[in-house]
């Protein structure tokens, strides 16, 4: 997921990145890769060098619909859709994933939507953005249409 790849990217060099770039990345992580968010917490803790106890967990606990303002099936950011809406011309993948620095503003943000194939990256994500909804809403235990 090129906008997820660019944004650990960043954090392993830098030890930051922008606060959208840690909700759609927490978010995809807890939603669609169905990992535990305590797991991402304590890795961005680890890395970040603006890392804020209070912040960090309680930014976990709000994507993963765990704390106090629990919402756990509908509080799903689509990364493609963030990407194109947050980084239309795609400036900020091209930066962290040079791999894809060469394709156009749209096929950037999802290649495989467009058929494109980048040697040395993947040709499609493990999880695809239309299945997190269907994943999330079923491990939450609810079966109605949001």
């Amino acid at each position: 997921m090129p906008i997820v790849d660019a944004a650990m990217r960043q954090l392993r060099q830098m030890g930051w990145m922008h606060n959208r770039a840690r909700m759609i990345v927490a978010s995809y992580l807890v939603k669609d890769m169905l990992i535990d968010w305590r797991w991402g917490e304590a890795w961005f803790m680890e890395n970040l060098i603006d890392g804020d106890l209070a912040a960090n967990n309680g930014g976990w606990q709000w994507t993963a619909g765990t704390g106090t303002d629990a919402a756990p099936y509908f509080r799903i950011f689509n990364p493609v859709l963030q990407s194109r809406k947050f980084d239309p011309y795609g400036a900020y993948i091209r930066r962290w994933v040079p791999e894809l620095r060469h394709l156009d503003d749209d096929a950037i943000h999802a290649p495989w939507l467009k058929g494109v194939r980048v040697a040395g990256y993947p040709s499609q994500p493990v999880v695809l953005p239309d299945k997190a909804r269907t994943l999330a809403v079923y491990r939450s235990g609810r079966t109605g249409q949001q």
